[in-house]
């Protein structure tokens, strides 16, 4: 490269660091350190080089900047219903797959339903609250347990009415959820301010000032509802008429479908509108449209059953690989990754690109100077589909998956007790010995689902860690803020927020800890099932002493939704003396809250029960959800813990009832079940 080339380099990446340095004053400090016309003038510069020289933006363009995060400046209020991710689809065998997971659940593959569908905005979405009538409370999702109040930036919006209660059939509590969004012909006004239309929605909201909010053309569209005091709905549709004639704004294309052939002429019908519509969407939302149906499906901890997002075909585009490097993840985990030639997908730079495995590699024998094509489907991670062979140089070479980590251990594949088969993935067992392992652990540590910790992410992480500031979890916690800041872009506010975050976040109930430590194979659900096993903290730091932990570990085995896979994980993450030591460091400085879960009260109510064989009327998932219902404790295994065993009429195992009546339990037959409860 030309000297003259380097020196416009060095001064473009000078002018973009001003530029974040001067956001980070001005969003997180509150502290503006130049003028609005001196700030203009250097944007309008950095602008300038970009269009004349368009190899700049592999560097990092300015249109990526969007202000800086505030961080602590609303009040947060948990959600009285949790505001749930949905799965995601992206082909008809996953929408039919979605349709049979439903039928299974009901245990009635004849089962024929509704779906409600809806376009899926790319905005932020977002929960109103009306309390007869008026608008009380503005909520943003936030974590989807926990979100931010931002009622008066939200009342800024005019398609959001601060009132309803002329209208005679309003609910006493009516929560509503929507997405807020700017179209695009009105974000072509401001999109010099902004990356896009969804980043401009969301640095609106997150404003101070609601006078600056209200600068912004922001709407809403509804699409859902939390709470409903008392429900007056039975259908989703019905749902939308009742709030599109109470003044609120709903998606004209919203329609009701019937079957798999319904679903896929309508998600091709939207796809092929989709450039003309005033609003960005990325797929299409289908609900079951029966309320009554929605509420038996129920909820996994993370998304609902009764729905699902139908993403848009891929985005895809060719370029050229220029490299081949491999990222150890927080499990160990070696993924190969693709260094290309920047290329725009779905309009976003793309320059890496996963390549999955060492097998994926193989099959589709990828190398380094191939011409391949890439796509992005939804927001995942862009990937390698295929390989132009035609363009491949005659010198070329087999890329050879190296077979120690980055930290220069060996690495293995490790085999399937339950399938006994090895593993497609490498990894590098050492956990925290490992400083790229123990790396990814710091992130997943301070994670929204884990500690959330606001303003420590993944770069930040990564530049502490480089700083020697963090190593080890425990190091979180005792941070030199002195130092910090010190730093580049850091003021006192800003560490002032950083530090009041990280003390908020030592106190931390029992399931979210357990996730949070990185044991492999247990995540949320898991994290929560043995938090109700352990109750307190000191009876979990039992794991640490060996002469209890074999205890422990055939305790466990008995936990329904806790198999043999993860209690080998536990044993050997606590078996490892250096995780040990880490892990107790960390409590050392933690407030661990004990595990109290909301056991309902009904027929069941501190009982334990377990299911074997078929039923006939509901499936295993739907019972075993009503016996928690009805207050019971669903186990694993028949041991003299258990109060009742339920033999459904499809093949139960005799084992299992055999062990029963020797153990004296008492045995109800599905009839005896059904009596119960009044089905």
């Amino acid at each position: 490269m030309s000297k003259e080339n380097n020196d416009l380099i060095k001064n473009y990446q000078r002018k973009i660091k001003l530029i974040k340095r001067y956001n980070k004053l001005y969003y997180n400090d509150d502290s503006p350190s130049v003028t609005d016309s001196v700030y203009d003038k250097l944007k309008k510069e950095v602008v300038e080089l970009e269009d004349e020289n368009s190899f700049l933006k592999k560097f990092g363009s300015v249109k990526n900047i969007i202000g800086s995060q505030p961080s602590n400046k609303f009040k947060k209020i948990k959600h009285l219903r949790p505001m749930l991710s949905l799965s995601n689809a992206f082909g008809e065998e996953d929408m039919l797959n979605f349709l049979k997971k439903i039928k299974n659940y009901l245990n009635n593959k004849e089962f024929v339903f509704d779906f409600f569908s809806e376009p899926k905005v790319d905005g932020i979405s977002a929960s109103l609250t009306y309390t007869n009538g008026i608008l009380t409370k503005g909520v943003s999702r936030g974590d989807g347990e926990t979100g931010e109040d931002i009622l008066q930036n939200l009342m800024t919006i005019n398609e959001i009415p601060k009132e309803i209660k002329k209208h005679t059939d309003i609910p006493k509590v009516l929560e509503v959820r929507g997405e807020v969004y700017i179209g695009k012909k009105d974000f072509q006004l401001i999109k010099d301010n902004f990356a896009n239309p969804r980043n401009a929605a969301g640095g609106s909201l997150r404003q101070k000032d609601p006078k600056d909010t209200a600068k912004i053309p922001l709407k809403f569209f509804v699409h859902g509802f939390g709470i409903i005091e008392p429900m007056i709905f039975k259908t989703q549709s019905e749902f939308i008429d009742k709030i599109d004639k109470w003044g609120f704004s709903v998606n004209k294309d919203n329609k009701l479908v019937k079957n798999i052939k319904e679903i896929q002429e309508q998600h091709t019908s939207i796809e092929k509108i989709r450039s003309s519509l005033d609003y960005d969407i990325d797929g299409l939302v289908y609900k079951i449209n029966n309320l009554e149906l929605q509420s038996r499906l129920g909820s996994t901890s993370s998304s609902p059953r009764w729905a699902i997002a139908y993403k848009f075909s891929s985005e895809k585009a060719s370029t050229k690989i220029n490299h081949i490097t491999i990222q150890v993840g927080r499990t160990g985990a070696i993924t190969p990754v693709a260094k290309v030639e920047p290329i725009t997908v779905g309009g976003v730079v793309v320059s890496n690109a996963t390549l999955h495995n060492e097998d994926e590699i193989l099959r589709k024998d990828i190398r380094v100077g191939d011409y391949v094509t890439i796509q992005r489907a939804g927001d995942v991670i862009p990937q390698v589909v295929s390989v132009d062979k035609t363009k491949r140089i005659k010198n070329s070479k087999k890329y050879v998956f190296p077979e120690k980590c980055l930290c220069g251990f060996p690495t293995k594949k490790e085999i399937s007790k339950t399938t006994k088969k090895i593993d497609v993935v490498r990894r590098c067992t050492r956990g925290y010995e490992c400083d790229f392992t123990a790396r990814e652990k710091l992130k997943h540590i301070v994670s929204k689902e884990a500690f959330n910790i606001e303003g420590l992410g993944k770069k930040v992480v990564d530049n502490f860690w480089d700083l020697n500031f963090i190593r080890i979890p425990s190091d979180i916690f005792n941070l030199d803020y002195s130092k910090i800041e010190k730093l580049d872009g850091w003021g006192k506010l800003s560490v002032s927020n950083l530090k009041k975050a990280v003390d908020e976040s030592k106190s931390i109930v029992l399931d979210r800890f357990i996730y949070s430590i990185g044991i492999r194979h247990i995540g949320l659900e898991n994290g929560k099932i043995l938090a109700n096993f352990f109750k307190t903290p000191e009876k979990f730091s039992e794991l640490f002493i060996y002469k209890k932990r074999a205890n422990i570990l055939k305790n466990l085995e008995v936990l329904d939704g806790i198999g043999d896979t993860q209690i080998k994980s536990i044993d050997s993450f606590f078996s490892n003396n250096k995780n040990s030591q880490i892990i107790q460091s960390l409590i050392s400085v933690l407030n661990i809250r004990s595990f109290k879960k909301i056991t309902k009260k009904g027929k069941f109510s501190n009982k334990n029960i377990m299911f074997t064989g078929g039923l006939d009327k509901m499936s295993r998932s739907e019972a075993k959800s009503l016996a928690e219902n009805n207050g019971a404790k669903i186990l694993g295994s028949v041991t003299k813990r258990l109060d009742y065993l339920v033999i459904g009429n499809s093949k139960p195992t005799k084992k299992k009832i055999e062990k029963a009546k020797e153990l004296k339990i008492k045995i109800m037959t599905e009839s005896d079940w059904y009596k119960i409860l009044n089905r």
